[in-house]
């Protein structure tokens, strides 16, 4: 039987340097591929970017700029349907532009008659009550709808949408695998090896108090064991700047860096992937960065400054070592040495609840392949 070729146009918050939102459409991409390598339906991306260019080159696939609306328009007209996600998209809490942005995209799609997927959102937080109508009605008209957490499946149900229309998914990253990943394979045997604490930090508090306290954290744990610090930026370059703030704080220059300490840099999904997945323990601002850990059995520490990060953690039966309202360093650094000593059993207990989360991430592109299968078949 000869496969048939569909277009599928994906809106996000792509091509904005920022390692975590990468990570998703490269995880949709994958698992997309993964259908067509497993039905009669070839599918063929367009991604909705801030730098197509880039975006083109990073994942060998066709991209259109995001705001220029002549491009955005025939690159929907002329696909056979529209994905909008991952991440946290509907939200209107950093800027009120956000939720009219992604609705409109979808609105244009199912004007133009084509048929609309939501893959595995965050939906909220969503303060302003008009922005809930608005996505009551587009999303009554999408073919399929998947969230990433429970608050957004509640949310969606509070919305007025039923609970046939939902499906509850994980994070698309958790799904993502990148060739030679050593799984497991995590050095604890030997007190003489240094032990590697990734760390991925944000701005957030405008007097920087959380960053304070993780500098202190992280002066303590170099005092303490024998580590190594490794800084991971996953949104370049704010995090960068927040990371040697942190640095700063333990007076320390990034010219002048001592040997236990390293700054990461870039964007690409993939070596930000492998990164994490060479740490022994992970303390984590970033959901991806989280994510990231776990997708890699990797121990982490989460400090949450969103729901979104106490909703993934309570996935794998975790809570955060704090928020940025109240954070102790003291905590972080006992955590962090908890994790070390206990390895093997934090693993024993978490690495089922991973792998089902693994298995459950490639639902959403399970579905829109079996769609076109039925669509084909009429």
């Amino acid at each position: 039987m000869e496969s048939s070729v569909r277009r599928l146009v994906i809106s996000g918050y792509y091509g904005f340097n920022n390692s975590g939102d990468e990570a998703v459409l490269c995880s949709i991409l994958a698992a997309l591929r993964n259908q067509t390598a497993q039905t009669n339906v070839q599918i063929e991306p367009i991604v909705l970017s801030a730098n197509p260019v880039q975006t083109t080159q990073m994942y060998g696939v066709q991209a259109v700029h995001r705001m220029k609306l002549k491009e955005v328009y025939a690159a929907i007209r002329k696909s056979d349907g529209l994905i909008s996600g991952g991440g946290s998209l509907l939200q209107d809490v950093t800027s009120n532009k956000t939720i009219p942005y992604y609705l409109g995209i979808l609105k244009l799609a199912q004007w133009l008659g084509k048929p609309t997927f939501i893959y595995a959102q965050g939906i909220g937080p969503i303060q302003k009550p008009i922005f809930h109508k608005r996505v009551n009605k587009v999303f009554e008209r999408c073919h399929y709808i998947s969230v990433r957490d429970t608050a957004s499946y509640a949310l969606l149900k509070e919305m007025g949408l039923n609970d046939s229309q939902i499906d509850q998914v994980p994070d698309p990253v958790m799904g993502m695998s990148v060739p030679l990943q050593q799984e497991n394979n995590k050095v604890f045997s030997s007190d003489n090896q240094p032990k590697v604490i990734g760390v991925s930090v944000r701005f957030w508090n405008k007097e920087r108090s959380e960053l304070n306290k993780i500098a202190k954290a992280i002066k303590l744990l170099r005092e303490k064991e024998n580590v190594i610090i490794k800084m991971l930026p996953f949104h370049m370059p704010h995090d960068l700047e927040a990371s040697l703030y942190i640095l700063h704080q333990m007076g320390l220059s990034e010219k002048e860096l001592p040997e236990d300490i390293q700054i990461l840099s870039g964007d690409n999904p993939t070596e930000m992937f492998k990164e994490v997945s060479t740490c022994d323990v992970l303390i984590g601002m970033r959901l991806h960065s989280l994510i990231y850990a776990a997708n890699n059995y990797v121990p982490l520490v989460g400090i949450s400054y969103d729901p979104k990060i106490d909703l993934f953690l309570e996935q794998i039966q975790m809570t955060p070592v704090g928020s940025t309202e109240q954070l102790d360093e003291n905590q972080i650094v006992e955590n962090v040495q908890k994790l070390m000593l206990e390895y093997e059993g934090w693993l024993l207990a978490k690495k089922p609840l991973i792998n089902n989360l693994k298995e459950m991430s490639q639902k959403p592109a399970q579905h829109i392949g079996n769609f076109y299968v039925y669509k084909d078949g009429e």
